[in-house]
């Protein structure tokens, strides 16, 4: 086979001028923004910590791969946009990665994919030879770091909290572990449990999906509401979750006295709650008739199932018609409605707090965004880890986008477009004995952005 040592390349000529191209700039980086995560990071402190929820019994001596380097490689290189581990292959030898990594010898290789694999199947299967896998993680170390981030994130003791619950699909294409057929999906796939508050991720529970989306939520729930109260005892906790989550099981634990915590849920529409709300439907329908758009008339009552609930609730009816026809919809609610500030009134109930979840799939896009999808590993605990990594992943992005761009016109975006706009920034790297300097592209068109995070992380 020929070998190809062509180093320059002539293309068109452009005008008068010839146009010519060669490997020959020296050390460059697409990636010229991570300086900016690495900031978000030292004020977090969170690869220091995540390395203290796993325990590495490597030889030390041995060891030229620290365990916090390797933690640190892995997750922002998911946060730049690497989502496979033969990515690494060429990223070992990334001055710019090898900054962010922690490595002194900037020309020292950074793990590969081999080291990083044996990272991600750590594990306690018999499987595992002992020679080759001796790093392992404790989940429950994980779930309380996620909890404590969002806990730090706050200089005062907030009122309220609200917690947002849902589950979605991970499909798989493979032979892994627990892998099961959703109908709903129409697929093979994972059913992870997420819970936000607001942007920021508390919990990311990997799941088979052969089971009910609420199942293992009282669990995530208790351990996290205990958490927040060790350190605001007063804090208000509401629930807020679709009709997947309405259930008797985790309704009775939000109301016993021990634990004082409010839920809004959707509920499942049936022929009783459509019989009772006969009336409003009928007004909505006259409503829609004569002004021809969409017409919502609210109505609450107590409501008790035969058989599963165990006491009556209060309900909230959207009686609504559209072009299409009726399009009745319900919540369940332990709030009651105050007849002196009018909070919790049934339009405001349902509108303004309950429709306000749709923003929690959003999130769970971003998870995606960050490659929670790639769980192809044949243990469910290394799938666990990886989507783990994907939340702190996006932990990370979610603090660039709170402390860094608050008040610019990013300060929404997703991370996708973070990663694109901020984060994906030619540099050339140049390495002497007292400096590391990155000179950033000239031509980079949101400088003013760049400035703007830069002082507000430095600040």
């Amino acid at each position: 086979m020929t070998e190809c040592n062509q180093e320059s390349f002539a293309f068109e000529a452009h005008f008068s001028r010839r146009v010519e191209a060669g490997f020959t700039g020296g050390e460059i980086s697409s990636d010229g923004g991570a300086l900016l995560l690495r900031e978000v990071e030292r004020k977090l402190n969170l690869f220091a910590r995540l390395a203290g929820c796993f325990t590495d019994q490597r030889a030390a001596d041995r060891v030229e791969h620290s365990l916090e380097s390797m933690l640190r490689q892995r997750i922002f290189a998911l946060t730049m946009g690497y989502e496979d581990l033969n990515d690494h292959e060429q990223l070992r030898r990334d001055p710019l990665f090898a900054l962010i990594s922690g490595k002194r010898d900037l020309a020292a290789s950074l793990a590969g994919k081999s080291t990083l694999n044996r990272l991600e199947l750590s594990s306690q299967s018999v499987s595992r030879t002992k020679r080759y896998h001796k790093i392992s993680y404790a989940p429950a170390a994980i779930d309380e770091l996620l909890a404590t981030l969002f806990i730090e994130s706050h200089r005062s003791a907030p009122e309220e909290i609200v917690l947002d619950l849902d589950a979605t699909d991970i499909p798989l294409y493979g032979h892994q572990p627990e892998r099961f057929f959703h109908g709903y999906y129409d697929a093979y796939c994972y059913l992870p449990l997420y819970i936000f508050a607001g942007d920021q991720l508390l919990c990311a529970r990997l799941r088979p999906a052969n089971q009910d989306a609420a199942k293992g939520a009282v669990d995530e729930v208790e351990r996290i509401a205990r958490q927040l109260r060790a350190r605001w005892p007063d804090v208000r906790i509401v629930l807020r979750a679709d009709s997947g989550f309405c259930r008797e099981e985790l309704m009775a634990w939000c109301e016993r006295e021990e634990n004082k915590v409010d839920y809004v849920f959707g509920l499942a529409r049936n022929a009783r709650l459509a019989k009772i709300i006969g009336k409003e439907m009928h007004a909505a329908k006259i409503e829609h008739e004569r002004t021809e758009k969409p017409a919502r008339v609210f109505a609450g009552f107590a409501y008790q199932t035969r058989k599963s609930w165990s006491c009556a609730r209060r309900v909230v009816a959207k009686a609504e018609h559209l072009d299409k026809g009726a399009n009745p919809r319900f919540i369940v609610t332990s709030l009651a409605a105050s007849t002196i500030t009018d909070k919790w009134n049934d339009r405001t109930l349902y509108e303004k707090f309950y429709c306000a979840r749709g923003e929690m799939e959003n999130r769970i896009k971003e998870q995606m965004c960050l490659f929670a999808y790639r769980l192809s590993t044949e243990e469910m605990r290394a799938n666990q880890l990886r989507l783990y990594f994907s939340a702190l992943a996006y932990t990370l992005m979610e603090a660039l986008r709170r402390l860094a761009l608050k008040g610019t016109e990013w300060a929404e975006a997703q991370v996708d477009t973070i990663r694109l706009k901020l984060l994906k920034i030619g540099a050339k790297i140049k390495l002497s004995v007292r400096r590391i300097v990155l000179e950033l592209s000239s031509a980079y068109p949101w400088k003013h952005l760049y400035v703007q995070a830069y002082q507000a992380l430095r600040s």
